[in-house]
């Protein structure tokens, strides 16, 4: 397994970034949070997750360790698979997951595109022993992004996540009064997630 990938990024793309590590590139799969804190000519280290099938060896990389633990912790709940475990980390911080699954709130959960009422019901049951309580790691410090590229970065997630282009460029519109001087990439992709699911 390959447990942190370290190296130069040599490209940050929709849904990817590759990192130069001893001459190779891997690409690695990650959220829409952790491409904004990474510039392309600047060195990163990223815990990673490897997901081997059949036909594909993936790699995905987290912004930190308790990302990438949580990611890996909910594809123990049935119906949960790489993808979608991308798409709650995306949607949720670990610790707004835990906190949904602790309590039962099945409402925020369904805000991750591809969970319905009865999948947010089965992913509570399956993993309210195991996702442990919030441990108020992450929120403190929000990914700050220039303050134009915010925007084509959370189209990009939103795209990304599925949702047509034309639907996305309206929910950019909508958070865009939230951005403020110091956007943070991760809540402002949160919140249009939020503005999509009402519409």
């Amino acid at each position: 397994m390959i447990a942190f990938v370290r190296g130069e990024v040599a490209a940050v793309t929709l849904s990817s970034a590759v990192l130069e590590v001893g001459g190779v590139g891997l690409e690695l799969m990650c959220t829409p949070g952790t491409l904004s804190t990474l510039r392309t000519g600047q060195q990163a280290t990223l815990p990673t997750s490897m997901v081997v099938r059949e036909d594909s060896l993936t790699l995905f990389g987290f912004l930190d360790e308790d990302e990438k633990s949580v990611f890996e912790l909910v594809q123990t709940a049935s119906g949960v698979g790489p993808k979608l475990a991308q798409a709650m980390i995306a949607v949720l911080a670990p610790d707004d997951l835990r906190r949904a699954v602790s309590s039962d709130d099945v409402k925020t959960l369904t805000r991750v595109p591809g969970i319905g009422q009865k999948g947010a019901q089965r992913i509570i049951l399956e993993l309210k022993d195991r996702l442990g309580a919030p441990v108020g790691g992450r929120g403190a410090t929000p990914a700050a992004a220039a303050p134009a590229a915010w925007r084509d970065q959370v189209h990009q997630g939103l795209v990304g996540l599925g949702w047509p282009a034309r639907d996305a460029e309206k929910a950019v519109d909508a958070v865009a009064p939230e951005a403020g001087d110091l956007p943070d990439v991760g809540a402002l992709l949160r919140a249009a997630l939020r503005t999509l699911s009402k519409a």
